[in-house]
C-alpha cells in the first residue's frame, strides 16, 4: 500500500468518526452491441444499476452516460441540502 492509499483510509475513517456517510462511488460503463450501437450504464461498486439506455454512437452514449450520473449527484446533493435545512 502506498503513502497516498494510506492517507486516503485515513481520511475515510476520520469522516466515519465524525459521523459523516461513506461516499459510494459510480461509474458510467459503455458496452458494445453488435446492432443495437452501444450501451451506457451508470453503476455503483457493488455493480447495482442506477441508470442505463442505449445510443447509435459512442460519443452520444458517453453523454447520456455523464449526463445520467451528473444527474444522480446533483439530486443527491439537493436532497442532502433539503433535508438538512428541514432539520433546523
Amino acid at each position: 500500500m502506498s503513502q497516498s492509499d494510506a492517507q486516503i483510509i485515513d481520511a475515510c475513517a476520520i469522516g466515519n468518526e465524525q459521523g459523516a456517510r461513506p461516499v459510494g462511488m459510480f461509474e458510467v460503463v459503455l458496452t458494445r452491441r453488435k446492432r443495437f450501437g452501444w450501451r451506457w450504464q451508470v453503476c455503483d461498486q457493488s455493480g447495482k444499476i442506477f441508470a442505463d439506455g442505449f445510443e447509435r454512437t459512442r460519443p452520444s452514449a458517453k453523454y447520456q452516460g455523464e449526463r445520467a450520473l451528473f444527474f444522480l449527484l446533483s439530486q443527491a446533493h439537493l436532497n442532502d441540502r433539503s433535508a438538512a435545512s428541514s432539520e433546523d
